[in-house]
């Protein structure tokens, strides 16, 4: 299984709503212009508009890696002024690089290995 799912989850800043949602565009603009191995970036709302939850699947986890890179910048703006309290969960068989990376992050992570299904 060389596909990489992620489930990333954060809570939007007290007053950032619409700026968090412009922020959230460019990412996805980013990732639709330069990322041709994202499967999936799709961004999830609360319904009471305080938390977002971003669902991905990537070709493999070099899909994912350049996918880090590229949004590099629009996610540590993200981050730094509109998001908090964020984790990642990773679903499948990452490669040595990927963890290695995901070490270096100051975030939560947790990583899921495939066990069986369909």
């Amino acid at each position: 299984m060389s596909k990489i799912q992620v489930s990333a989850k954060m809570k939007i800043n007290d007053g950032m709503l619409k700026e968090f949602k412009q922020q959230a565009a460019k990412c996805i603009s980013i990732a639709k212009e330069k990322d041709p191995g994202t499967l999936q970036y799709d961004w999830f709302i609360s319904s009471n508009k305080t938390n977002c939850e971003i669902r991905e699947t990537y070709e493999s986890s070099e899909a994912l890696l350049a996918h880090v890179s590229n949004l590099r910048e629009a996610l540590r703006i993200l981050f730094e002024k509109f998001a908090s309290d964020h984790s990642v969960v990773i679903y499948g068989e990452p490669s040595a690089e990927l963890l290695e990376n995901a070490k270096t992050r100051r975030i939560d992570i947790t990583i899921f290995s495939f066990l069986q299904g369909l």
